[in-house]
């Protein structure tokens, strides 16, 4: 049944996106599932209602002049250290507890917008990228037991965790704070696939290229945490917000950007974020 025909988001085949139309209206609107991986959204069906609330068919349609991302979270839960893949032939021994981090509401930045280097009041050399499956919360709460954790979320959609490095460490007290939350340094996106139509998300494939180049690839079943796991973690003694935004951890694989690079995250069953590198002028 096309998208068109149904009357509610949670009947399935549907992902949610944000968008501006040609007119320069914002709403969160309907695609097919397979058109947000084909990359091929032009045209979108308006919804009322929200992530927490939920969301009914508009019957209006709109022309979409840019994706912005998929909603607008207060903070970003980031997690770090949490592919097996990147403790293999090492010495470095596993964390006993997901490592936590955040990212402010500053860093999102939209499908497609550039990651902006900082290079003018302050000196950013050392940039990575972090490609990542995000899961969107639908609903907050704290001390969220592991056992009800998905009934807490939406969806998923795509993250991009850029950090520099050399704002991560002793100039700042070892703190990453500065070093993860540079304006940009979150793209979101294209859209948001809900939990009806990706039952597991543990067969979902992440792969990132840098000019066409492959520069990360994993399984998300690869994750030592995984997600239901990282919500009663993060959600001890922390209420997390409803529409919270949890980056789940990216592939070994990341590598320095330099201005003028592409870097695209694909992640099966829900498209491909871009962006490309830029200096600040």
């Amino acid at each position: 049944m096309d998208y068109r025909e149904r009357q509610l988001v949670s009947e399935g085949y549907v992902a949610v996106v944000r968008v501006e139309d040609i007119d320069g209206n914002v709403s969160y609107a309907a695609v097919d599932t397979s058109d947000l991986v084909s990359g091929s959204i032009d045209e979108v069906q308006v919804l009322d209602g929200s992530i927490p609330n939920g969301f009914v068919f508009t019957g209006e349609f709109v022309t979409v002049r840019r994706l912005l991302t998929p909603l607008e979270p207060s903070v970003a839960v980031g997690i770090g250290s949490n592919y097996k893949q990147a403790f293999v032939g090492g010495d470095k021994p596993l964390p006993s507890n997901p490592v936590l981090f955040f990212k402010t509401p500053n860093s999102f930045s939209h499908p497609g917008d550039p990651v902006i280097l900082p290079r003018k009041a302050i000196l950013a050399e050392k940039v990575k990228f972090e490609g990542e499956l995000c899961v969107i919360l639908r609903k907050g709460g704290k001390n969220i037991p592991r056992e009800r954790a998905m009934d807490h979320v939406f969806g998923y959609t795509i993250a991009n965790d850029f950090s520099a490095v050399d704002w991560q460490g002793e100039r700042v007290g070892n703190q990453w704070s500065k070093g993860k939350n540079f304006d940009t340094f979150c793209p979101l996106g294209p859209g948001i696939v809900t939990v009806e139509d990706i039952v597991d998300p543990g067969e979902l494939r992440i792969t990132t290229t840098v000019n066409d180049h492959v520069a990360q690839a994993g399984n998300v079943s690869d994750m030592l945490f995984p997600i239901d796991e990282l919500i009663e973690f993060a959600s001890a003694g922390c209420t997390l917000p409803s529409g919270c935004a949890i980056l789940t951890g990216t592939p070994p694989g990341a590598f320095f950007v330099n201005p003028g690079d592409q870097i695209d995250v694909s992640i099966s069953g829900i498209g491909t974020l871009s962006c490309d590198i830029v200096q600040e002028a």
